[in-house]
């Protein structure tokens, strides 16, 4: 059976093409300007902040470009079909990482930020275990929710607990009874491992 590429009316292609180019245009010209750009184009890059990812995207939802993206995804897809995975549904935030860095050729497939962590911690685990670390499951329930949140805004911090879905767990002081003293290092590593 022949999985092929569903056939795109040439005008809808157009304006897909012309979307992208467009937007790698305002990367190019606006690499120096934009903090999140700043740290992207950088090799090997300083660690992404949320609030500059959310600087990013305010500027290009803003007039006149009014991008979104949901909009870049499906013009991405709409020319490279093959390459890009979790295009329908709503976006995270954190997926204009993953817009700028398949804009830039830093990766050749275009995946929801979400999905690269989850893959990142899925092999951390693995390495964690090759090494003897057993989590209770307790403590994978409570790892999951950090790396969603990681997923969601770049990093987890001591702060985050205060707020749900950790709160409605017991926040920093139930974390605490869990993973005791490596509570702060397993945030530290995760943050550079899944956020990297």
């Amino acid at each position: 059976m022949n999985c092929s590429t569903p056939a795109i009316p040439k005008r809808t292609k157009e304006r897909a093409k012309s979307l992208v180019q467009s937007f790698e245009k305002f990367i190019e010209d606006n690499k120096d300007e934009i903090t999140a750009l700043q740290v992207l184009y950088s090799q090997p890059h300083s660690k992404l902040q949320f609030k500059d990812i959310k600087a990013l995207a305010d500027v290009i939802q803003a007039p006149p470009r009014l991008w979104t993206p949901e909009l870049l995804w499906a013009a991405y897809e709409k020319l490279e079909h093959d390459k890009v995975r979790g295009a329908s549904g709503p976006r995270l935030l954190t997926d204009v990482i993953s817009l700028v860095r398949f804009a830039l050729h830093r990766d050749s497939a275009l995946v929801p930020f979400k999905e690269t962590v989850d893959g990142r911690f899925g092999r951390w685990l693995g390495e964690q275990e090759k090494g003897g670390v057993k989590f209770t499951p307790e403590q994978r329930q409570w790892l999951e929710l950090i790396r969603d949140q990681v997923a969601a805004s770049m990093g987890m911090e001591m702060d985050d607990f205060e707020y749900a879905p950790f709160a409605q767990r017991g926040g920093a002081g139930k974390a605490y009874q869990v993973f005791g003293d490596r509570l702060q290092p397993l945030l530290d590593e995760l943050n550079e491992v899944l956020a990297a």
